[in-house]
């Protein structure tokens, strides 16, 4: 269920627009390309473990970072380890090889704290204009029909006012405290971390990679080597514009 549940978030949160995709090739006999839900997966077996992975949402974002969803079934009879840190991603473009970095929870949920810092400054900022506006409120100026001019004050239109911005900045930064906790909270629940699974456990996440290089044009291949004890899974990816 867990991974049915991730599989789904996943989608919902990769879904935004894009416009490539990526196929699956099986390279050995253990491998199977196979559909799920409409999208490629790919299921690989070794002697202790399955693993299968799928792209998180149906399009990728060209120059975004590829997200897959992976899922790993321990078929041992003792623990097994898995190790985000084991997981090698390589692009392959012509005969070079290019080293992709692997986006752990760690960097995802720094990027969302730093997010969170720039927001509350943004608010801040907004909260102290508001602020200022407010203490000028009740102020206005007036000129008879004689022609001389003066200044007065309104305290009930000032009061309304600074009451009226107390109330906007109190939402506003609710609202930002409200997007750090859950994004964060979405990144807890489905980000793949290190895990021991136990015999028969299935275990799996969300899987980030670096942004895939252009050097090659057209559509890009790599490689996503996902160690789970003695096992090694090689899974080759081929990435390219949606329709091919």
């Amino acid at each position: 269920m867990r991974i049915l549940g991730i599989m789904v978030l996943g989608g919902l949160l990769a879904g935004c627009a894009s416009n490539e995709t990526v196929q699956f090739r099986a390279s050995n006999p253990q491998q199977q390309a196979v559909m799920r839900d409409g999208q490629p997966a790919l299921v690989s077996r070794q002697k202790s473990s399955v693993v299968l992975v799928r792209p998180a949402s149906r399009q990728l974002q060209a120059r975004g970072r590829p997200v897959f969803v992976i899922g790993i079934n321990n078929l041992a009879k003792q623990p097994v380890e898995f190790r985000v840190g084991q997981v090698d991603a390589l692009q392959h473009v012509g005969a070079v090889d290019y080293q992709m970095q692997v986006v752990t929870f760690e960097m995802l949920a720094q990027e969302e704290r730093n997010r969170q810092i720039a927001a509350a400054i943004l608010t801040g900022v907004a909260g102290a204009a508001n602020a200022y506006s407010s203490s000028r409120a009740g102020y206005g100026s007036y000129t008879t029909p004689s022609g001389r001019t003066g200044t007065f004050y309104d305290p009930t239109a000032a009061a309304i006012a600074q009451n009226n911005a107390a109330v906007l900045n109190e939402a506003m930064f609710a609202a930002t405290i409200e997007t750090g906790q859950r994004n964060m909270a979405v990144l807890e629940q489905s980000v793949i971390k290190d895990n021991t699974l136990m015999p028969g456990e299935w275990y799996g996440g969300q899987l980030h990679l670096s942004p895939l290089s252009d050097k090659a044009g057209g559509q890009k291949t790599y490689t996503i080597i996902i160690t789970v004890g003695d096992d090694r899974h090689v899974v080759d990816v081929a990435q390219g514009p949606a329709g091919t």
